[in-house]
């Protein structure tokens, strides 16, 4: 009874649950504010002289850098082109990866040999640095277009690897045995029990991968090239450009959230268990 004396009330305990109609009910207006609040910080500090623009440059110049790289480029190439060829980098490296990773996936996760002799292979360069086998991709591929696809792919790889073969291993047995017992082959069971059952895991790799891909996207563009956002930003920077830095990593980072809320539309709307 001493023990039970010790412990309060329920109705003591218990946090008040936000009422409807109060921010706490509504995370985007949350979100909102917090944005805004830290644009009118980083606006009052820069205006200020707190700071020096040269380190952090204030919103109202990076809109205008933002304005005239859109209308006269950065080094007499449209900003457009600078995002798309940084996107077909990104989006050619997708593509293979996941017409490589995910059969391979399937395959690791329901062979156990195949697992056993690739598992540590992808373990053994998955912690490495995309810039440590950057140097030897351009040694072997050169400074084309390949080196940069390339290095990009073995970062989105194995996160979705490792994803699809996770994902595989968790598949419920009972649904496996259940469809092998009312007559289903092999590639019936993978079509329509594993895949279906791994998807989730699956796009979530992708995201994963896809925010690692963008990561490596500068570090891949280090390479010869003359267009590319992460190009942008390493030469902006060799000319103590801040601002043109800034937009480009923004540009960067708002293509990889609209990609985000892509995948979280699609995860919503065929994994919706």
């Amino acid at each position: 009874m001493a023990l039970f004396e010790q412990l309060p009330a329920a109705h003591e305990s218990a946090p008040p649950a936000p009422r409807r109609g109060t921010l706490l009910a509504h995370p985007k207006i949350v979100a909102t504010i917090t944005v805004l609040v830290l644009i009118a910080v980083w606006a009052i500090v820069t205006h200020a002289g707190l700071v020096s623009t040269l380190f952090l440059p204030p919103p109202d110049q990076l809109v205008r850098s933002f304005w005239v790289l859109l209308h006269q480029g950065y080094l007499d190439v449209p900003l457009w082109q600078h995002v798309a060829t940084s996107l077909a980098r990104v989006l050619v490296a997708l593509f293979f990866a996941v017409i490589i990773a995910v059969p391979l996936g399937i395959l690791m996760g329901t062979c156990g040999v195949i697992r056993a002799a690739i598992d540590p292979l992808v373990e053994f360069y998955r912690p490495v640095p995309p810039l440590a086998y950057l140097p030897l991709i351009v040694i072997w591929c050169g400074i084309g277009e390949l080196s940069k696809v390339l290095l990009i792919f073995l970062a989105l790889f194995a996160p979705l690897l490792i994803s699809t073969v996770g994902g595989v291993l968790r598949v419920d047995r009972s649904r496996v045995q259940a469809a092998r017992s009312l007559g289903a082959s092999r590639w019936q069971v993978i079509c329509y029990v594993v895949l279906p059952s791994a998807l989730p895991e699956m796009i979530t790799g992708l995201r994963i991968a896809l925010g690692v891909g963008w990561s490596t996207l500068v570090a891949a563009e280090l390479v010869a090239a003359d267009t590319g956002l992460g190009f942008m930003v390493q030469s902006a920077a060799q000319y103590l450009a801040t601002d043109v830095v800034m937009v480009g990593i923004i540009i960067i980072a708002i293509i990889a959230l609209l990609m985000e809320f892509g995948l979280r539309w699609v995860q919503r709307r065929f994994t919706d268990w």
